[in-house]
């Protein structure tokens, strides 16, 4: 049964890392679309006529940077997992 350990480890890893790799790849999408409206509203807004989307603007730009620490805490769990293993990572990260 021993031998059944690191497989039944390394798939787990493996669907950890899927699972986070999937959260990765959302959270870039929700990222790019932030930042594509971002550049809309900045290019639309006309201050002379009094055309200003300063408060959805502020907004999006804290919405990218919380996908930018959302994403990098993904990356980071994902190396951990790849140096360290999974029972490494749930033991210093508990849910």
């Amino acid at each position: 049964m021993p031998s059944n350990a690191p497989n039944a480890a390394s798939s787990s890893e493996a669907e950890a890392i899927a699972a986070l790799e999937a959260e990765l790849d959302d959270f870039t999408a929700q990222q790019i679309a932030c930042a594509a409206r971002f550049k809309e509203l900045l290019f639309s807004e006309k201050p002379s006529e009094g055309v200003v989307y300063s408060q959805e603007i502020f907004r999006l730009q804290q919405d990218k940077l919380r996908l930018q620490v959302e994403i990098d805490c993904r990356r980071n769990k994902i190396n951990r997992i790849r140096l360290f293993g999974l029972a490494a990572e749930k033991q210093s990260h508990p849910s």
